[in-house]
């Protein structure tokens, strides 16, 4: 599986984007998926994740505010990120979330403006 998120931008506080993280492989379906953001000098974060059985889970910063979903038949996942907040600016990624980590893509980079 390769994955390659997209939809990033600049937005201002309390607004909303989309991010989506399209794969290629035919395993895709049956792997757990995970959106990742890292901050300038922080450690990556796990923000959410989404199992095969589409059962999710997210970080207490996000919850709420954040959704993580899947499309199995476009071979995609999105995060959809409302009620921004300046503190939610990263770079964000997309990666497995269980059975070890495939290669970093390039991520998409998520501005919030206070």
């Amino acid at each position: 599986v390769q994955l390659q998120a997209s939809g990033g931008g600049l937005v201002q506080a309390g607004g909303s984007l989309r991010l989506s993280c399209a794969a290629s492989g035919s395993t895709f379906s049956i792997n757990a998926i995970g959106w990742y953001r890292q901050a300038p000098g922080k450690q990556r974060e796990l923000v959410a994740l989404i199992s095969s059985g589409r059962n999710t889970n997210y970080a207490d910063s996000v919850k709420g505010r954040f959704t993580i979903s899947r499309d199995n038949a476009k071979n995609t996942v999105y995060l959809q990120m409302s009620s921004l907040k300046p503190e939610d600016t990263a770079a964000y990624y997309c990666n497995r979330a269980v059975g070890g980590f495939i290669p970093w893509g390039q991520g998409t980079q998520v501005t919030v403006s206070s």
